[in-house]
């Protein structure tokens, strides 16, 4: 587990990532990340995945397509 803090810059709120938590992530300074949120609340870091965005792309499509009935099954 890795700990580290929510700080404020500018207007916007950061979180900082280790030189440890880049290399646990495979990423570096500048590389796109995603944030997932789970079922119980949590968030999970994640690298970009082309696969992952490719699949999030389509699935907006198919959300703005779909909106009204999904929307009635909410």
């Amino acid at each position: 587990m890795f700990e580290t803090r929510i700080r404020k810059v500018g207007n916007s709120a950061v979180v900082t990532l280790s030189a440890e938590m880049l290399a646990a992530l495979d990423a570096r300074e500048g590389d796109t990340v995603y944030l997932v949120r789970g079922d119980d609340g949590s968030l999970k870091i994640t690298p970009q995945n082309p696969e992952l965005a490719e699949a999030l792309a389509a699935a907006q499509i198919v959300m703005d397509e779909n909106r009204d009935m999904l929307q009635a099954l909410a």
